[in-house]
C-alpha cells in the first residue's frame, strides 16, 4: 500500500513541475487564482482559450460582468467551466474548474462552494 502511495505522489510532483503558468498576451489575462485551479484540476492554458472562444454553452457569470463558459470533457461525464470577464479586446481569466456530471441548463451555474469563497477574495 505504502508503493502506491509512494508512486502516487511521485506523478503528482512530477506533473507539478511541468506544469508552466499562461502568461499575459494580447488576448488574454490571467488572474493567481485561475492558475491554482489548474493546477488543482488539471487544465490547460490551450483548454481554457477554446472554451472561450468555442464554448458548447455560455450562461451569465455569479459576479457582475463575468460570463461563463463550459464545454464538456471527451468522456461526457464532466464539464470544465471558465469564468472570465472582457476588458476591452482583452479576456480576464477569473476561474476554471471541473463540475462532476451534466449540470442543469439555465439554472445558476454550478460552481463549488470552495471556489466561490475563493472567488469572493479575487474580485473584491
Amino acid at each position: 500500500m505504502e508503493d502506491f502511495r509512494t508512486a502516487d505522489v511521485a506523478d503528482s510532483l512530477i506533473s507539478l513541475m511541468q506544469f508552466r503558468p499562461p502568461k499575459n498576451d494580447a488576448k488574454y489575462l490571467w488572474t493567481q487564482h485561475v492558475i491554482g485551479k489548474m493546477m488543482h484540476y488539471g487544465i490547460s492554458e490551450s483548454l481554457i482559450k477554446r472554451i472561450t472562444r468555442f464554448p458548447d454553452r455560455r450562461e451569465e457569470g455569479i459576479a457582475p460582468k463575468t460570463t461563463a463558459a463550459m464545454k464538456p470533457t471527451s468522456s461526457k461525464k464532466q464539464e470544465v467551466w471558465v469564468m472570465y470577464t472582457e476588458m476591452g479586446t482583452k479576456k480576464k481569466i477569473i476561474s476554471a474548474w471541473r463540475y462532476p456530471g451534466v449540470s442543469p441548463l439555465g439554472r445558476k451555474i454550478p460552481i463549488p462552494d470552495e471556489i466561490l469563497q475563493e472567488l469572493e477574495g479575487v474580485l473584491e
